[in-house]
């Protein structure tokens, strides 16, 4: 069944280190993506998320600049990031490993993702319509995607090698989706 990510209850955050202590959040609002998932058969998953990087908001509009510069995403030449899957595989009994194509910059390389299907169940808002639940994670090391801008600090750098993309989806068919718009 084919599924589209509601962008209202979706989240897609990505998080570092700053000055090796504190953790700051950036969000990406305005992500969307599909799934063909049969709940019964979550192995067999495809799905695709596309990231529009100029949307993404830190609570600092400075901070939001230089992320959006060629210092990082430098989202005037790749204004995207996107994630495709290629392999799901059971890990336990609703987590999965997740084997797809991550591309940053312009850069595309592996990535492995944990995800959980957290249930399929009913709209409460009626009338037959399913929503499923699904959260995922993985951890990169943003300099494999050209994202290598830093200033060393006494503790390390300002901002962390290693970056940790989560994302909390809720999905509806796209059947389902269509009829919402009418």
């Amino acid at each position: 069944m084919k599924w589209q990510f509601d962008p209202a209850h979706t989240s897609v955050e990505a998080s570092a280190k700053h000055m090796m202590f504190t953790t700051v959040r950036v969000d990406f609002p305005a992500t969307s993506g599909e799934i063909d998932l049969d709940p019964d058969r979550p192995e067999t998953a495809h799905v695709r998320l596309t990231i529009p990087v100029a949307s993404l908001r830190s609570n600092d509009p400075k901070r939001d600049a230089h992320l959006r510069s060629a210092d990082f995403f430098d989202t005037e030449h790749h204004g995207e990031i996107t994630f495709e899957s290629r392999s799901v595989k059971r890990a336990e009994k609703d987590r999965y490993t997740v084997i797809g194509d991550l591309t940053i910059r312009g850069t595309t390389k592996p990535a492995t993702v944990t995800a959980s299907l957290l249930g399929v169940t009913d709209d409460p808002m009626g009338k037959g319509r399913k929503r499923a639940f699904i959260d995922a994670q993985t951890r990169i090391d943003r300099r494999d995607w050209g994202l290598v801008w830093n200033m060393p600090v006494p503790q390390g750098v300002l901002v962390s090698h290693e970056i940790t993309l989560e994302v909390s989806a809720q999905a509806t068919s796209v059947e389902e989706a269509a009829s919402q718009v009418a």
